[in-house]
């Protein structure tokens, strides 16, 4: 069974010979291959190599053009500092005040240097790997997108003091999201995951208020151009896990804090697939081999027959090789249960 089939069958909760590992790589990946993180994040071949090798290494089910969150927003006009090998960092908000969104126009995918750099390595997996191995694009959404603009302490006092501007902030990210997620399932990703990190931080009501209609609405757009959707909000998601339900996500990954089997449960065999949900560090990076196994059969266990292996969020570099391997272990011992 090939990954895109594995992937295919279990996202339609069908008999698989093993869970699709769906770990998100990025930091772990460029290191692997012994690559600058900046290489990674500026270069599409980069990013490219480091996940095929992520498929020989450990066993993974999906290559990813994944690698920071600041893609649409440095096309955008946000200057974001690049270190040789660090986490890119914003080096300050694009929008100061209201009236600076004036400066914001969408922007065409592949008349952006960043956005178009993931467009490339979407084709490029597309060249080696298309039809058997699934390839994940990303957006970031509304929420998240106006949270790197503004900035997040910034964005958090204007939900409560400028609601009507922060509104008309997320129609714009919305309608950038769109044509990103657009061009990237024409360049060949089978998968669109949407970061919404920021969503963990705001109560259930502004979720539903404030990320949620526009998390459906470029969840629709993928959907109508063919490709499949894919939720990821880090944090304790707890008190929005009905919500997340309603995104229009066919995949939701579950941060490790939050109860799987509770989650599993509320969604039932006709909600949408989970992905998840062991603790990256705990387990990952500092756990032993027996742990990581216990955790991944736990998951499997538990999170019912749409189930896709993975940890909470990133795996985080300097995880121990013996741990992913034990993950892959684990998973071809559980077969499809």
């Amino acid at each position: 069974m090939t990954s895109f089939e594995r992937f295919q069958k279990r996202l339609a909760g069908e008999p698989v010979d093993r869970s699709p590992n769906f770990d998100i790589m990025m930091q772990f990946a460029a290191h692997y291959i012994k690559k600058p993180l900046r290489d990674y994040y500026l270069d599409y071949r980069v990013l490219v190599e480091a996940n095929m090798a992520m498929l020989d290494a450990f066993q993974l089910d999906i290559v990813q053009a994944i690698s920071d969150p600041y893609r649409e927003a440095s096309d955008l006009g946000l200057k974001v500092v690049f270190p040789e090998d660090a986490l890119p960092l914003a080096a300050q908000p694009l929008l100061r005040a209201p009236s600076d969104q004036k400066k914001l126009t969408i922007i065409e995918p592949a008349n952006g240097r960043r956005m178009n750099d993931r467009l490339q390595a979407i084709r490029l997996f597309r060249e080696r790997v298309g039809g058997e191995v699934p390839i994940m694009g990303w957006v970031e959404g509304a929420l998240a997108e106006a949270a790197d603009l503004r900035g997040v302490s910034a964005l958090m006092m204007d939900l409560c003091e400028r609601p009507d501007w922060i509104t008309e902030l997320l129609e714009f990210c919305c309608a950038q999201a769109i044509s990103f997620a657009r061009a990237q399932v024409d360049a060949g990703a089978d998968i669109i995951g949407l970061g919404d990190a920021v969503a963990s931080q705001v109560s259930p009501d502004w979720y539903r208020q404030y990320a949620l209609p526009y998390e459906q609405r470029i969840f629709q757009a993928v959907k109508d151009a063919g490709g499949v959707a894919r939720l990821h909000i880090c944090g304790d998601t707890t008190l929005i896990t009905h919500a997340m339900a309603d995104s229009g996500a066919d995949i939701i990954d579950i941060d490790w804090m939050v109860d799987y089997g509770r989650v599993a449960a509320i969604y039932g065999a006709t909600g949408p697939a989970l992905c998840g949900n062991f603790d990256p560090v705990k387990i990952m990076l500092q756990g032993s081999p027996l742990e990581v196994k216990d955790a991944v059969t736990y998951c499997l266990q538990v999170g019912g027959k749409k189930n896709f292996s993975g940890a909470g969020c990133e795996i985080p570099d300097g995880t121990p090789h013996k741990n992913l391997l034990a993950q892959a272990e684990a998973l071809c011992m559980r077969g499809s249960h």
